[in-house]
């Protein structure tokens, strides 16, 4: 069967709504992994803690944000806390699900200034896995850190007076983990009939 003219043009723009549509789909965890992998847009190390904890202290300020359409409440603990130089610190964020449907989101994050973005190590945190929250559920979610010394003496990052670590959650697909456990069990319902 032979596609006439019109038949192309309609396959062509088919196969570019699908391709839009899965570029779309896929620029969030794609721009988050890009930014974790190049440091590009502030996005902090992963690393051990510091072996050097300076005398000097910086803020750090807790920021959190959520995608359109996210169902879920999420807010830091606290907004800013003072941690010295290469001191291990804690913060804490909360996040609730005010729904009655589970969802499972996960976050991205970046830090400001930019150039402030190469000294901040994660140690732990949230943001290295999927959550998944249940209806009604509430819970508070860690991330230890810290502000690598190597801050003081570089070029551009030295007269950083404080950093503001920034989340954004955005919703996935539930893991099919969690799909499975939530699924009526089709043995049990058989074993009925």
């Amino acid at each position: 069967m032979a596609i006439d003219g019109k038949g192309k043009t309609v396959l062509q723009l088919v196969g570019v709504v699908v391709t839009m549509g899965a570029l779309a789909w896929a620029s969030v965890p794609f721009y988050d992994w890009f930014c974790r992998v190049t440091g590009f847009g502030g996005t902090p190390n992963v690393a051990d803690a510091s072996d050097q904890i300076l005398d000097e202290t910086i803020k750090v300020r807790f920021d959190a944000s959520k995608q359109r359409g996210m169902p879920w409440e999420f807010k830091p603990v606290q907004h800013e806390m003072e941690i010295r130089i290469g001191e291990q610190g804690l913060a804490f964020y909360e996040a609730y699900n005010p729904t009655d449907r589970p969802v499972a989101g996960q976050a991205s994050y970046n830090v400001a200034p930019y150039e402030a973005g190469g000294f901040f190590s994660k140690i732990d945190c949230f943001c290295f896995e999927e959550q998944v929250l249940m209806p009604g559920e509430r819970v508070q979610m860690p991330v230890s850190f810290f502000v690598d010394p190597g801050i003081v003496t570089d070029r551009d990052a030295k007269h950083t007076q404080h950093i503001t670590l920034s989340y954004t959650f955005y919703e996935i697909d539930l893991p099919e983990e969690t799909q499975a456990a939530l699924a009526p069990n089709s043995d049990a319902d058989a074993s009925v009939n």
